[in-house]
């Protein structure tokens, strides 16, 4: 039948361009798996359930149209179909194409961030032109070329389908309608099948070849638009809200029996003092332990980090809550851990009345500040900073005449000049501040300014390595500078990445590229290695313990000089979370049974399941949607 070899022939073109991306993806990461995945081959298969799954979908409208419209709208029909499926395959090749660097960039196919940042369209562009040139003129080259080809071949179209007669075509649509409905379920089970069907391998990198890119979009987009949290936290499981804040609660021993504030009690300062310090914390983009020789990481990048971390504390185990700068500013400021689907810096509930070091210290006297070198709307920052009590915010347009702008913003030495100014004035009004700084220059494209630092041999001038090595010298810079004024004495300094550069591996969740460099400096801080387990709320507890007054906060984390401290960090990795306790890892998943792994040599290796853990993964799951949907983080 014409019209069956018809829709056969769109479902082949789609199923062409998925598997040439596949192939090609295949090619490019086979050492990733070769040796440890015997059946890698069964990505194809797999791969093709979820192809057809997304090319099913996209024969709906042709079915539609080509089994109950009648004769009379034969020509408008064929209009139609001739650029619904000329816009599809182009936007379908040009996302395979696109595919490939967003792996490279995030180790996953592409998911709601190839969306999410299109409203901030000034930064994603500017960025993407400047590091991705060769990719796109490849990509819109295919597509030009496809569309030449595709009009030129074009001719009758669909126009002898409707030369059937209507009846007939009628009777089609039941036959054609129930083919297209299984191939969008793909499954006869109770459920229809979904990404979590292309997880059939413990490499997590085989299991993102096997998926489909369009429909990875689409669902992430469907889940976080349309089903909304408790949907998003369903899928990990169900259990009891009471028992689950209970079980997180004795992880990270925090001493309340309260559900209506479950983690805010008292945490008495181990040094106290009639005068309590300034606070400053700055946060670092992207900056990943690798890079710093002094928690384990390369030599000669990070020169500054290496002099400081001999002065103050030095976290050597220190692990960021996620892969995104939302995540790792919550866990900063706010002493969180990542919550399901969007941040909280970007969800409704959390634009006020959830916890920050403002809410915290501005009942002593504090004034609280985010200084940032770009514009802070992006990713919504400057929305939840000042919701959320910040006082101030001090961002690109309060930079007048920088040393250096470039995509982000004003450079990482500008910021550092502005804070330092900032910090001396309000000291000289006899002022209590607590601000939070937040780096720029280290983000690609790599923009920063020449003749500041002996540039990394071996590497490109715009590199990560050239990029971080002139965001430590801001570093130093600002320190050095800070220590010839009198507000030094005064205050603590924390030193801390957001998450690591690139999070990238073959395990299921890559833990090593979770390791984030942190360090604390002040006049009145010993120095100390703290080796031991650590996470972003570890570091702000330490912090906040430091400044010298006792206060009640709901922060998951702990000072390291509280006994009762546990060795534990939770990981967000996409839609993965891995709760770690000392080197036993449980991994929890959606709509799949989780996991428990050992740590060994920087690699996960799997292990009989810890059940307790795996439940107190879902426990932190569970209650940090609660909190956030009941408003208890306070």
């Amino acid at each position: 039948m014409l019209l069956i070899k018809k829709l056969l022939k769109y479902y082949l073109s789609m199923i062409a361009i998925f598997f040439i991306g596949r192939t090609l993806l295949f090619i490019i990461y086979f050492d990733n798996f070769k040796d440890n995945n015997p059946e890698y081959w069964l990505t194809f298969l797999y791969g093709l359930r979820m192809d057809t799954i997304s090319a099913s979908i996209f024969l709906i409208i042709p079915t539609l149209l080509l089994t109950l419209s009648p004769k009379i709208f034969a020509k408008f029909v064929n209009i139609i179909l001739k650029y619904y499926f000329l816009l599809l395959l182009s936007i379908l090749i040009y996302i395979e194409n696109a595919t490939f660097p967003f792996i490279a960039q995030y180790d996953v196919r592409p998911n709601y961030l190839f969306v999410e940042y299109l409203e901030y369209p000034k930064e994603v562009f500017s960025m993407i032109i400047a590091d991705y040139k060769l990719a796109i003129s490849i990509s819109f080259s295919m597509i030009a070329l496809f569309i030449y080809l595709y009009l030129k071949n074009y001719q009758e179209g669909v126009l002898k389908v409707f030369e059937l007669l209507y009846l007939k075509r009628i009777a089609l649509f039941i036959p054609i309608a129930l083919l297209v409905f299984i191939g969008i379920r793909s499954s006869f089970a109770h459920r229809p099948a979904n990404n979590s069907d292309a997880m059939y391998s413990s490499n997590r990198m085989l299991n993102e070849i096997t998926k489909n890119s369009i429909y990875s979009i689409g669902s992430a987009i469907y889940v976080n638009k349309k089903h909304g949290s408790k949907k998003l936290v369903a899928q990990y499981g169900k259990m009891e809200i009471s028992k689950a804040l209970q079980r997180v609660r004795k992880r990270l021993a925090i001493e309340n029996s309260s559900d209506e504030l479950p983690f805010t009690r008292e945490e008495k300062t181990s040094f106290k003092t009639s005068d309590s310090k300034n606070l400053v914390i700055f946060i670092q983009e992207s900056m990943g332990y690798q890079f710093v020789e002094a928690v384990g990481g390369e030599a000669g990048i990070t020169p500054h980090l290496n002099r400081l971390s001999q002065e103050g504390i030095l976290f050597k185990n220190l692990y960021s809550n996620g892969t995104r700068s939302i995540r790792g500013l919550a866990g900063s400021v706010a002493g969180n851990f990542s919550i399901p689907g969007k941040g909280v810096l970007k969800r409704n509930k959390s634009q006020s009345d959830f916890f920050t070091i403002s809410s915290l210290l501005e009942p002593f006297g504090y004034q609280t500040l985010f200084l940032y070198g770009g514009e802070s709307r992006f990713d919504n920052m400057k929305g939840w900073f000042r919701g959320n009590g910040f006082d101030k915010i001090i961002d690109e347009p309060h930079f007048k005449n920088p040393i250096f702008k470039g995509t982000w913003g004003a450079c990482d030495e500008d910021l550092a000049n502005k804070a330092n100014e900032t910090f001396k004035n309000l000291y000289a009004k006899n002022q209590k501040f607590a601000a939070v700084m937040f780096s720029t220059s280290n983000h690609a494209p790599f923009d920063f300014p020449d003749k500041k630092i002996e540039l990394v041999q071996g590497v490109d001038k715009k590199s990560v390595k050239n990029a971080i090595k002139y965001a430590d010298y801001a570093i130093g810079k600002f320190i050095d500078d800070a220590r010839k004024e009198p507000y030094y004495k005064d205050t603590i300094f924390v030193i801390l990445a957001d998450h690591n550069v690139r999070v990238y591996g073959d395990d299921m969740v890559p833990i090593s590229m979770f390791q984030i460099p942190g360090l604390i400096l002040g006049d009145s801080v010993k120095p100390l290695v703290y080796e031991k387990i650590t996470t972003q709320p570890d570091v702000l507890a330490t912090a906040l313990d430091l400044i010298g007054l006792d206060l009640t906060y709901p922060i998951m984390g702990k000072s390291v000089f509280n006994d009762e401290k546990k060795e534990l960090s939770l990981m967000q990795f996409h839609t993965s979370y891995a709760l770690r306790v000392k080197d036993t890892i449980a991994i929890i998943r959606p709509n799949k049974k989780a996991l428990t792994f050992k740590y060994l040599d920087k690699h996960l290796v799997q292990i009989k399941s810890d059940i307790e853990l795996e439940k107190d993964a879902l426990a932190f799951i569970v209650s940090l949607d609660y909190i956030y949907n009941e408003k208890l983080y306070r």
